[in-house]
């Protein structure tokens, strides 16, 4: 109960990060639309949005709290600090080099980030510019992501699980700023957003600093040396940011093939917001808490307590995720019409945002689940295996989003279609990989529990999406145009909330879960 505590801890504070996500990006929809200020903007905040993600959601972490947890419990605190501000040091240097590089290379950098965007000058032109604006987060994301994993490491997982709070509200003002100035889908409207993340970035790193300031672990800023220690983390952090942001890597891989047809980008960016959320919530909530108390019971040599903690993972991450992606795929069109039609954004790009992420919505327990086994590969310090199936993983997606695309163009068909299904693929592929080894070496082994609980699951999900499509086809009548936001909102919240119901009372009727561990769980979290 004390992982589900902290699960619960981490999985709150991200899904009301989320919450202020998705009101950031119902403004965007509202203002930018689809069009070429949208696309350009997308690609702006992806490129160090990536680096965000591979830094600060567990990649980095995969190869930094293993080290610093060592250091801490093997030769105290102020060890473990002073290797922090040499791993700090370093990670520094390395990536101001490659900011300033990047400010000054950024059109030809451009040309690979999205090389279909050269069509149109102004658009090509507005993405170095808002890029060139949004660079220096990446400076400021790289020293959130080792004072999160530090604070990680000993048990403190409410800052930076915040951090993402503050990003979401400094854009979502900025928003509003550009309605007040009267900008719509033009130019202006996306260098004031490409402002608000440079500014959100220093006021993330200012609630960490808080934060390791109330740990009472001050880190000081250091001349960059190459210790044995360094060397061993730059050994197992170059794997671990391969294989640890695989899912990223493979939606910029989508970003850049996207980028030949106009308005995709920005369709896949909607669509990846909305199927993020669970992955947000239980992925990176299990990925953040689950490595380092894998990496505690490893060096306690408790290997019947490490795969426990790893099938209640997997119980937690299917029994959350399972429900979502049906849901996703059942109603999308509802979920994406609610949330973004209005202002620039037209019916027209409901349906091909709807239609992409169904599609995303089939490969989401598949992330999730690379999220619980990865950890078990990280805290035995294994970065290279999972490096290995990550680049097996983006070859697939690679090719297959090429493929794809071309073909459902051809075809007639939105070729961001293509993207997706290929992403999915990847994601499966790369969380067979990493099942199938542990389980060959004994480091997984599925318990009773599990076993019995996964059909459950499955049988609830589908009963579930039965009732969805039954109670969405009666409400469809609804969703008219000149329906409210508050009443489209409402009948969503119906839709979604009866789907709840119906999968909590399966859930509990057939024992997957019983009242008693759900009040447990409650009292812990109070």
């Amino acid at each position: 109960m004390k992982l589900y505590k902290s699960f619960a801890t981490v999985g709150g504070l991200t899904l009301l990060s989320r919450v202020f996500g998705f009101m950031r990006d119902i403004l965007i929809a509202a203002t930018l639309g689809s069009g070429w200020v949208a696309d350009a903007f997308v690609v702006a905040f992806r490129f160090p949005n990536l680096f965000r993600r591979l830094f600060g959601e567990g990649a980095f972490n995969s190869a930094f709290v293993p080290i610093f947890a060592k250091k801490l419990e093997g030769d105290g605190p102020e060890a473990a600090r002073r290797f922090a501000e040499d791993a700090m040091a370093g990670l520094l240097f390395v990536l101001l080099i490659v900011t300033i590089v990047a400010e000054i290379a950024m059109p030809f950098l451009m040309y690979g980030l999205a090389p279909g965007f050269d069509a149109r000058p102004e658009k090509f032109d507005l993405s170095v510019l808002l890029t060139r604006i949004t660079m220096p987060y990446l400076l400021c994301m790289s020293l959130v992501a080792l004072m999160s994993g530090a604070l990680n490491s000993i048990g403190r997982f409410v800052e930076s699980a915040s951090v993402s709070i503050v990003l979401n509200g400094v854009m979502m003002v900025a928003t509003l700023i550009s309605m007040w100035m009267g900008y719509k889908a033009e130019p202006e409207a996306g260098v004031i957003q490409a402002w608000a993340v440079f500014v959100a970035g220093f006021l993330q790193l200012a609630v960490l600093i808080w934060g390791m300031h109330r740990a009472g672990m001050r880190l000081g800023i250091r001349r960059p040396r190459l210790t044995n220690d360094v060397r061993h983390l730059v050994r197992l952090g170059i794997p671990g940011v391969i294989s640890g942001g695989v899912t990223q890597l493979n939606i910029a891989i989508g970003t850049v093939i996207a980028s030949l047809q106009p308005g995709a980008v920005s369709h896949l960016y909607y669509a990846d917001r909305i199927y993020e959320l669970p992955l947000a919530i239980v992925g990176i909530a299990v990925g953040i808490v689950l490595l380092p108390d894998v990496a505690r019971q490893l060096r306690a040599g408790n290997t019947a307590a490490v795969i426990d903690s790893q099938n209640r993972s997997l119980e937690f991450a299917l029994l959350l995720t399972v429900p979502a992606a049906f849901a996703l795929a059942a109603i999308p069109t509802d979920i994406v019409r609610v949330l973004f039609e209005r202002g620039a954004f037209g019916p027209k790009d409901t349906h091909v945002t709807a239609s992409v992420l169904a599609m995303f919505a089939l490969g989401l327990p598949a992330f999730v689940m690379i999220k619980v086994f990865s950890p078990a590969y990280y805290a035995r310090e294994d970065t290279k295996t999972p490096m290995r199936y990550a680049v097996i993983s983006l070859t697939a997606n690679t090719i297959g989003s090429i493929g794809l695309f071309f073909m459902f163009r051809h075809l007639g068909m939105p070729p961001q279609l293509g993207i997706a299904i290929a992403t999915a693929i990847g994601g499966w592929l790369n969380a067979y990989l990493l099942w199938a080894t542990l389980s060959r070496h004994g480091d997984f082994v599925a318990d009773s529990r599990i076993k019995r609980n996964i059909p459950l699951i499955l049988l609830a999900s589908a009963v579930m999406v039965a009732a969805l499509l039954a109670i969405s086809h009666w409400l469809s009548p609804q969703y008219g145009h000149d329906t409210g936001f508050l009443v489209k909102a409402s009948i969503l919240g119906i839709e979604i909330g009866a789907g709840l119901i119906i999968y909590a009372l399966i859930i509990l009727a057939t024992g997957v879960m019983t009242l008693g561990q759900l009040g447990r769980l409650a009292r812990k979290q109070r």
